[in-house]
């Protein structure tokens, strides 16, 4: 008894060392990712985007040179006209994407590499410390917030990462990510921390491992279509405003120039919540089915019931108002924006600030 509370002890100091080991390699990562960040604002690519972006609205389009290597072995440039995205919304503009955080330029790609490669170290080890701490309890990791958050955070780098080695192009999220990714982790270490403990009897179930983590699961992909969201809005209004002929600061532009167009910002949104949210309708059904196991009811109003109904509610709105023709792009976006506030506060604010059967091991 006495070996095995000592084996606990370790795994669950071992979690701790690796939760914050997994702090300092994306602390590395972010400031990986400013480099990338800064390098590609001094490249050429990102000025001559800009200027074709302005160009876009009169049907113009993005100019790439290939070199084509002929028999002889020289070469020669070949003009090609690439794929334009169309933007969704009313007001249809022919809008290229960015070419990226990092501008296009080799040393910003370099860093950019090395910024995706930390980050995956640092989800490698912060996976490793989410399984430490559930060997530690002998049970699912996620009896409190501070498991919670540490989990929500690993599975949402590691969703990512998942995107990336299918060739999708996010690397744009890589910033925003790991800054998040670094709050949530500091708050759950300083605020939300939590003993180890076993959870209480009715929690003793099966449905622990189908309801929570597949509502951790849906948080992570709702953050990035967030993300993704909300770029879309920043993204828009640069476009509109370059349309329009109106002057963009230099430093704002740089930005905004190697981000993806607002088209493809909108539909990886709008994919990513669509796709997720059937498994987010199944969350909580599966949570009325474990409540009726647990508490012998299905549905009691609890406050983390209530506002799971209320985040389902709103990104019902928001799918069906971005399929409504006048409810399509900024309108429907804010919308999304909203949703994912509700599940932020049934995340945050539910287990702070409210009292409910939801309530364990003090947070």
């Amino acid at each position: 008894m006495i070996l095995a509370a000592t084996t606990n002890e370790n795994l669950a100091h071992t979690a701790n060392v690796l939760v914050y080991s997994s702090m300092a390699v994306y602390t590395l990562a972010f400031f990986a990712h400013i480099v990338e960040w800064v390098l590609g604002s001094r490249s050429k690519v990102g000025r001559t985007a800009a200027a074709l972006t302005g160009a876009g609205a009169a049907g113009s389009a993005t100019v790439e040179v290939r070199t084509a290597e002929k028999e002889n072995g020289g070469g020669t440039a070949v003009l090609e006209r690439p794929k334009v995205i169309t933007r969704s919304a009313a007001g249809r503009r022919d809008v290229p994407d960015g070419p990226g955080a990092a501008g296009g330029t080799l040393k910003g790609d370099l860093y950019g590499r090395i910024a995706v490669a930390l980050t995956a170290l640092g989800f490698l080890i912060e996976a490793a410390g989410v399984i430490s701490r559930a060997m530690a309890v002998q049970r699912a990791p996620w009896g409190n917030m501070y498991e919670f958050s540490t989990t929500f955070s690993t599975v949402a780098v590691g969703t990512y990462l998942a995107f990336l080695l299918t060739k999708k192009n996010v690397r744009w999220i890589g910033l925003p990510l790991v800054t998040t990714v670094l709050l949530n982790l500091g708050v759950a270490t300083t605020v939300l921390y939590t003993d180890s403990d076993q959870l209480v009897p009715a929690l003793h179930s099966y449905w622990l491992w189908i309801h929570v983590s597949t509502a951790i699961f849906c948080g992570a992909v709702f953050y990035l279509g967030a993300v993704g969201t909300l770029f879309y809005l920043l993204r828009d209004v640069y476009e509109s405003k370059v349309a329009r002929g109106v002057t963009v600061g230099r430093a704002w532009s740089s930005v905004m120039e190697r981000l993806p167009a607002a088209a493809t910002l909108d539909k990886f949104s709008y994919r990513v919540n669509a796709a997720v949210f059937p498994l987010w309708t199944f969350t909580i059904i599966a949570g009325a089915i474990w409540a009726g196991d647990a508490w012998g009811r299905y549905w009691g109003w609890d406050p983390k019931e209530v506002w799971s109904f209320i985040t389902w509610v709103a990104y019902a709105t928001y799918l069906h108002a971005r399929a409504t023709a006048g409810w399509k792009g900024r309108k429907a976006a804010t919308l999304a924006l909203v949703a994912f506030g509700c599940w932020l506060f049934n995340y945050y604010g539910v287990n702070i600030f409210v009292t409910g059967k939801h309530s364990y091991a003090g947070v």
